[in-house]
């Protein structure tokens, strides 16, 4: 049996053993590299969930791993929404960041994909990449309208510890502040295009947010089956093991979880909350937690309001376009 078989087999039993058989509004296949996964086999998993009729059902997918007849058959099946890894549209770059796509694999996925009736097809670009510019980055974002993208997510560069570019730190990296003006340059060019940016990192056209992550930032349940997969379910954090024997000899049991407290509810629903647009409703919080926010936060909220970061109105509590380029930092002040 070859390990891809093996982590198959491994992976429905998981999914057998945990799963209590919900009807599921979200489903999302998503971390490495799913679409090296045959469509029979993505059958297989697709068929062990009570998934509901108009549930959105996420594909993500490297373009230079499908072709016209993968896709023709993938419409087929419950799958309705693609995420497609481009990062940039420059093959230079692409080629000194390690992808194995070109630019036409994006264009040539994506216009397969429309012509066989997908019609919820989100991409992924990075910013502050090494050699790009601001305005190449502008392009990018213009040429993905062009091809009719119905969703982008926008992650500026950063490099971890133990990561490629820690030890092999590419030259002409951009600075923090020309990262700042790539985001808020996409905000701009993506909302005057039609866009919604409904979160930090998400834009969106027609309402066509991605619900799955949506149901995270609302710090709803939902389940993660497979390597380094992570759940939150019945109150608990939980990761599974992250190297492949290991998971394989312990599907059954997380390799950590972690039962929240709810101090540790109330400043989740914080710092996911207000990564949405719309914020947080302090009303919701006070009745959900049983607290006085705007007592108990009293010098947070004078702090960052006072300097423009964060907005309070209708009892509402939102972050600035300020308060976005920072938020990290603001989110941190949160947590005890």
């Amino acid at each position: 049996m070859s390990q891809k078989d093996e982590y198959l087999k491994t992976l429905k039993k998981e999914i057998l053993l945990k799963y209590k058989g919900e009807n599921l509004q979200t489903l999302y296949f998503g971390g490495g590299t799913p679409s090296l996964l045959s469509i029979s086999e993505l059958k297989e998993i697709l068929s062990l969930f009570d998934l509901s009729e108009n549930a959105e059902i996420t594909l993500e997918i490297n373009p230079e791993t499908v072709d016209e007849n993968y896709i023709s058959e993938l419409i087929k099946t419950q799958i309705n929404r693609l995420s497609i890894g481009a990062q940039t549209f420059d093959n230079s770059i692409l080629e000194l960041i390690g992808r194995k796509h070109k630019t036409e694999d994006v264009y040539r996925v994506v216009e397969t994909a429309k012509r066989h009736c997908f019609n919820n097809i989100s991409l992924d670009f990075i910013y502050g990449l090494p050699n790009q510019s601001l305005e190449s980055f502008v392009s990018d974002l213009k040429t993905a309208v062009t091809i009719a993208a119905e969703h982008m997510s926008l992650y500026g560069l950063k490099i971890d510890d133990g990561c490629y570019f820690a030890k092999h730190r590419p030259e002409n990296i951009a600075d923090e502040d020309l990262q700042a003006d790539m985001y808020l340059k996409a905000i701009e060019t993506l909302t005057s295009l039609g866009f919604e940016h409904y979160e930090i990192s998400n834009f969106s056209k027609d309402n066509k947010y991605s619900r799955h992550n949506v149901n995270y930032w609302k710090c709803e349940e939902y389940y993660g089956f497979g390597l380094a997969a992570h759940g939150y379910v019945d109150g608990i954090r939980y990761s599974n093991h992250k190297t492949m024997e290991e998971y394989l000899n312990n599907y059954n049991t997380p390799e950590d979880q972690h039962t929240l407290s709810e101090q540790e509810k109330l400043e989740e629903n914080i710092f996911l909350g207000l990564r949405l647009k719309k914020g947080i409703d302090l009303t919701e919080i006070n009745n959900k937690f049983n607290i006085n926010f705007e007592e108990k936060y009293s010098e947070i909220l004078k702090k960052y309001t006072e300097t423009n970061h964060l907005s309070l109105e209708n009892n509402i509590l939102k972050l600035t376009k300020n308060g976005i380029l920072v938020s990290n930092y603001i989110l941190a002040d949160f947590l005890q």
